[in-house]
């Protein structure tokens, strides 16, 4: 049969009206494609919708992870997209869940996306054709369930839904309540009560720093090579890893032991694509999914994407940055390299990074001070506008201050000057 030159080729799914969904949707409307983005909640926003939902039973998904009193660990300087910023008119750098909702409200208003949302319409099944992709669409107003084709697809379902739970000695023996940061809402649910936390990442912290106000003690444990500023928080204690849990509490790696009365694990989140037929050629094994051109091309079947996989980055940015790279591809202007050539390429990568030391499958997405070569990479090879000079400047201004500065450092006001240039003052 013969197939569609990729050129010729018009219609575009877009899985999920988060902040990756939108920026999918509407640069593929700018380009001229028919793009329809399915989300399956009553909102655009993803996962930055708070929501006091709690799971009904052990096979129900909840899909925030807003939690009360939620400030940004990122200034909104970097936090909006290339062509679409922040209101000057919002005086503070680290802003609510909120204040981003609105925003990501106002994206879709001022590039008039709402036409093409399908609001709780979930995707439940793609599959390749010969010559396209059939999508499987339940339209959750109508209780029915229809395919729909489609000549591309951005997967664009965000990974923060999955939490992701260590195996560690014991923990079915613990008697008291274990959770995953997933499900955190609210710090007086802890009030004068002991709580052990797993994690000291961007959430770990954080949450450490609300549930202390309340709780009468917390044990933070890690394994951070360095040790996290917690001086400002007097009833917090910093403890390595968890050896094995007891009934009551649980032994660490040092040969001490704690009692407590609540686990809260801030242990990541899992990459999950329930909606693909494993036809799609995807594997996630540990959080890498592969294989990836890029990080976001499915090398067997290119006329899919996956926007937002790495992390440790810029996120809105690269959001928008891998849509551009990929639409590239999709509308003809450049040539996709053959299956070989992209295999080979992500080989290489893989291997340049296992040499470094991160032999983990669950850093295969990780970027961090790899990401300014990843960003030149895509602006290079599609001939793209990279992200400005003063955003990665920015970006590295901030680096790590969830760890070191986290009393301090969201009294900082950041104002950008020019394409090269920001100030920073106190508010």
């Amino acid at each position: 049969m013969h197939k569609t030159p990729i050129h010729q080729k018009r219609r575009v799914c877009v899985i999920g009206a988060g902040t990756a969904g939108l920026c999918a949707l509407k640069n593929s409307l700018q380009e001229g494609l028919e793009a329809v983005a399915y989300e399956r909640g009553s909102e655009v926003g993803g996962t930055w919708i708070f929501s006091e939902e709690m799971p009904k039973n052990k096979y129900d998904e909840v899909h925030s992870s807003m939690y009360q009193g939620l400030r940004t660990n990122l200034p909104k300087e970097v936090m909006g997209y290339p062509d679409y910023h922040y209101p000057t008119e919002i005086e503070e750098s680290f802003i609510t869940s909120h204040q981003v909702l609105n925003f990501l409200r106002s994206y879709a208003d001022h590039f008039k996306l709402h036409p093409h949302i399908k609001l709780q319409h979930e995707v439940i099944r793609v599959r390749p054709r010969q010559n396209d992709w059939e999508v499987y669409v339940w339209d959750h107003n109508n209780n029915t369930c229809d395919p729909v084709y489609y000549d591309f697809v951005y997967v664009c379902n965000g990974h923060y839904t999955e939490p992701d739970m260590p195996k560690i000695e014991g923990m079915q023996l613990y008697e008291g309540q274990q959770m995953h940061s997933h499900l955190y809402r609210r710090a007086d649910k802890f009030k004068d009560q002991s709580v052990l936390v797993i994690g000291a990442g961007p959430s770990g912290m954080d949450i450490t720093n609300h549930i202390r106000q309340a709780a009468r003690h917390v044990y933070l444990s890690h394994h951070l090579a360095t040790t996290p500023n917690t001086a400002f928080m007097g009833n917090v204690t910093q403890k390595p890893d968890v050896e094995r849990f007891t009934k009551d509490g649980a032994v660490f790696k040092d040969g001490s032991s704690e009692s407590f009365d609540h686990v809260m694990y801030c242990t990541g989140y899992q990459y999950s694509f329930p909606c693909l037929s494993t036809d799609v050629g995807i594997q996630v094994i540990d959080n890498f999914v592969q294989p990836l051109w890029k990080h976001c091309i499915n090398i067997n079947h290119p006329t899919m994407s996956f926007i937002g996989l790495p992390f440790n980055v810029i996120p809105t940015h690269i959001f928008d940055m891998q849509v551009r790279f990929t639409l590239k591809f999709y509308t003809g202007q450049r040539e996709l390299p053959n299956k070989e050539e992209m295999l080979a390429e992500l080989e290489k990568e893989q291997g340049e990074r296992w040499d470094c030391g991160f032999y983990n499958r669950k850093k295969a997405h990780q970027m961090g001070e790899r990401q300014f070569v990843y960003y030149n990479e895509l602006a290079r090879m599609a001939g793209i506008d990279n992200i400005k000079p003063v955003i990665l400047k920015l970006m590295k201004d901030c680096g790590k201050k969830y760890i070191f500065e986290l009393d301090t450092y969201r009294n900082n006001r950041y104002r950008i000057v020019d394409d090269e240039n920001f100030l920073k003052n106190p508010l």
